[in-house]
């Protein structure tokens, strides 16, 4: 196919240490899965709020879906603010303080967000666990790119995904389990005035304080990015992080990748300018793509609107919560599958699939609500939609946004990237009670599918295969095309 872009063939993709390179690869998981904390915390606190929903809603009495898509979405605000502030500060400061900056506020949201007694502290406090959302995604996967031998990089930046997956599914098992068997069919004043209502969706929120913890004490514990330093001409610093990775050997080849990256960029005037360079732009528009066709893709809904979709399929409140748990099994499963073939089949390949995939699944979905068949089917589909966004949209968008960007910019391009990402969430968070309510399941889930049939032509077009490549690498190769 002729695009825009370099694409790396399957022959000089594997690019493999020389012998003399003994990666320490215990370290390097070690530090990965510290950093990978921030995303189960980022899935936790992001999830949560679809199993809290039956009870806090009749608490706070929210009754519009106005008010309903604003108490779901007002987190992803925060998250939008979070990905700036990192951006920001990413590049100046460095990566390990903004993982350590969000660890502590995800403790102090999730407490004071469980034990708010105002529908508008509920809110601010939502909006603050966003901010530390926001931090971690961008953050998180950046670090680990930067930290990880290029050969293992796809797996170990996917790892940070499988976290997001299981705090998911830890979220809704707890929900599962605090909210009991409770009937479905009670009023909205029964579950008002019922513990769950009154004290057991609090629990729901706090009960990440704890991993959060650990994750603030664990922070401390990592060094920072080498790449990060060698940028600041903290030289020696990072020698010893990269020897310890790999050996003196290792050390030296890395140190002289990044700092030949480095001088081809020492002319230019500051990460902002250079951002509108056009070799730079270009990628910097592709990860801005796959960031709204990540959200814009539709399978968020099923996480956070599961109640109602799960009710509009005929299941009671004890049904939708034992489904919602399957769904995040589904996930974790899938993840799974993503990490350990995205760097044998490729990052290409498994978005092209996964969005056809989707794109299917959702005309099909549509076409189940529309001719009114409920049931397993349905949940058969939903189950399908989140399989196929498990192994691509969701791991290799992250995966991606973390290769693409000359190590210049990298932390300023993937905050503007990431926060588009939040954008992208908050509207289609915020208008899907909007749009269940104007076109019904069927032509909402109709919509999503269109969305993911134009992006599976802009995937073809436009976005590159990475696997395998140095960072450098993977900068030089694409920005030349670009400028070609």
């Amino acid at each position: 196919m002729n695009t825009p872009m370099h694409i790396i063939s399957a022959d000089d993709s594997q690019a493999t240490p020389p012998p003399d390179y003994r990666l320490n690869m215990g370290y390097v998981w070690m530090i990965s899965a510290i950093a990978a904390l921030g995303g189960l915390l980022f899935g936790y606190d992001w999830v949560v709020i679809g199993g809290a929903k039956p009870f806090y809603e009749p608490y706070f009495g929210l009754t519009t879906e106005a008010q309903i898509g604003w108490a779901n979405s007002c987190a992803l605000l925060g998250c939008l603010m979070g990905s700036i502030f990192s951006g920001l500060l990413s590049d100046s400061i460095g990566r390990k303080k903004l993982l350590i900056v969000a660890a502590l506020l995800f403790g102090v949201s999730s407490v004071a967000t469980g034990w708010a007694h105002s529908f508008d502290s509920f809110i601010i406090w939502r909006i603050v666990g966003g901010i530390a959302i926001g931090i971690a995604s961008n953050v998180s996967p950046t670090y680990i790119a930067e930290i990880a031998p290029a050969k293992w990089r796809g797996r170990l930046v996917t790892l940070n995904q499988l976290t997001v997956v299981v705090g998911i599914l830890g979220a809704q098992i707890v929900n599962l389990l605090i909210a009991g068997d409770f009937d479905g069919r009670a009023s909205a004043e029964a579950l008002r005035d019922s513990w769950q209502g009154q004290y057991g969706w609090r629990w729901m929120f706090t009960a990440v304080a704890v991993p959060s913890l650990t994750f603030f004490i664990c922070a401390f514990l990592v060094p920072e990015s080498p790449r990060w330093l060698l940028k600041k001409g903290q030289t020696e610093k990072a020698r010893a992080i990269l020897s310890k990775i790999g050996g003196p050997t290792y050390a030296d080849a890395e140190i002289r990748d990044v700092d030949a990256a480095l001088s081809q960029e020492a002319d230019t005037r500051g990460a902002w300018r250079d951002l509108l360079r056009p070799a730079v732009f270009g990628l910097l528009l592709i990860g801005a793509g796959l960031a709204i066709l990540q959200q814009w893709s539709g399978t968020n809904v099923i996480f956070n609107y599961a109640e109602e979709i799960y009710r509009g399929a005929g299941y009671d409140l004890s049904g939708v919560m034992f489904n919602i748990v399957i769904t995040g099994a589904i996930n974790l499963i899938f993840t799974l599958v993503a990490t350990f073939t995205v760097d044998r089949l490729g990052r290409r390949a498994l978005m092209l699939w996964g969005t056809g995939a989707i794109t299917l699944m959702h005309l099909m979905l549509g076409i189940a609500f529309f001719m009114g068949i409920k049931g397993p089917l349905v949940l058969a589909l939903t189950l399908g939609v989140i399989a196929a966004y498990a192994t691509s949209l969701a791991s290799v968008t992250w995966v991606l946004l973390s290769e693409i960007f000359p190590n210049r910019i990298r932390g300023l391009a993937i905050s503007i990237a990431v926060s588009v990402l939040w954008i992208a969430c908050f509207a289609v968070t915020y208008t899907f009670p909007i749009l269940n309510a104007r076109l019904g399941a069927s032509g909402t889930f109709w919509c999503y599918g269109a969305i993911c049939f134009l992006g599976l032509l802009f995937i073809a077009r436009f976005v590159p295969e990475t696997k395998g490549r140095t960072l450098e690498d993977i900068e030089e190769s694409l920005t030349r095309k670009r400028q070609a």
